[in-house]
């Protein structure tokens, strides 16, 4: 089984739960709990995948997809830390956010500069064997034309 099918069946055991609940586990993670964390992690994994699958085209999504996934773990261990559970509108009125709330644009930009990174990685590659072969054969052409003489 790859680690994408792994996550895919994370995503469906760990379903969405209810803002309370969500603000509630965000809370024991932000005192230290391990557990609460996971679970945090886990039920935020599907929310993740749609991500990728959203910003991601399919040759992209099958080259990068479990990458970009996997690396996305760590930000949002990074991010329950960063939770505001005491978030206020300009009213000052409490306003609970849900946490896919608080880390789709942290997501969406996370799979935007990968994948852009990449692909400059592969336009450099391309670029420095194309130059290799244009050396290659002038090279050659130096070999016969001086075979010619």
């Amino acid at each position: 089984m790859s680690s994408w099918e792994t996550y895919l069946k994370l995503a469906r055991k760990y379903q969405k739960i209810p803002l309370s609940e969500e603000r509630r586990l965000i809370a024991k993670a932000k005192k230290g709990s391990q557990k609460s964390t996971e679970e945090i992690i886990l039920r935020h994994i599907g929310f993740v995948i749609f991500r990728i699958h959203k910003r991601a085209f399919p040759e992209f999504l099958r080259r990068f997809g479990e990458d970009l996934l996997s690396d996305s773990i760590p930000i949002l261990h990074q991010k329950i830390k960063t939770y505001n559970l005491k978030y206020r509108d300009k009213h000052g009125n409490l306003k609970p956010v849900k946490f896919a709330s608080y880390i789709w644009k942290r997501i969406d930009g996370f799979i935007l500069d990968s994948l852009k990174k990449e692909i400059v990685r592969a336009q450099k590659e391309r670029c420095n064997i194309r130059t290799h072969d244009a050396d290659f054969r002038s090279d050659v052409s130096e070999i016969l034309d001086d075979a010619e003489n």
